[in-house]
């Protein structure tokens, strides 16, 4: 089955050869987001509060483009690099998942950015 990139305007230029997502069928996937400006400059270093917001209203317009809403997201891969701010970035988290929960799991590792806190994949059905 083929699939469409799907790649927001206003996102500055990915950091690797990837698009923000694809969607093949009813179903999108969106790549790991991390929180990045343009350049790949990271930002709100050291604030996962911050960093997890900027993700996630990342993957909010990615789905947009996509013809997709969060509350279509079945899956959420997420990578931290403190288990300490596991509190923190769910208290972030549950607001934008406010309703029925996707299905998730989260692991503790290096990120490719040093000043990273959080990446998030997700997968939606439309």
């Amino acid at each position: 089955m083929p699939f469409e990139p799907i790649n927001p305007p206003q996102f500055p230029t990915p950091i690797a050869p990837y698009s923000a997502a694809a969607k093949a069928g009813n179903t999108v996937y969106v790549s790991g987001v991390l929180a990045l400006g343009e350049g790949g400059v990271v930002l709100n270093p050291g604030n996962i509060r911050l960093q997890t917001k900027h993700v996630l209203e990342t993957i909010k317009t990615t789905l947009e483009a996509a013809g997709a809403t969060l509350a279509d997201v079945a899956m959420n891969h997420i990578f931290l690099k403190y288990l300490g701010d596991y509190a923190a970035f769910n208290e972030v988290y549950a607001e934008y998942f406010p309703g029925d929960k996707p299905a998730r799991y989260c692991i503790m590792c290096e990120m490719v950015k040093p000043d990273c806190l959080v990446e998030i994949a997700s997968v939606a059905h439309l």
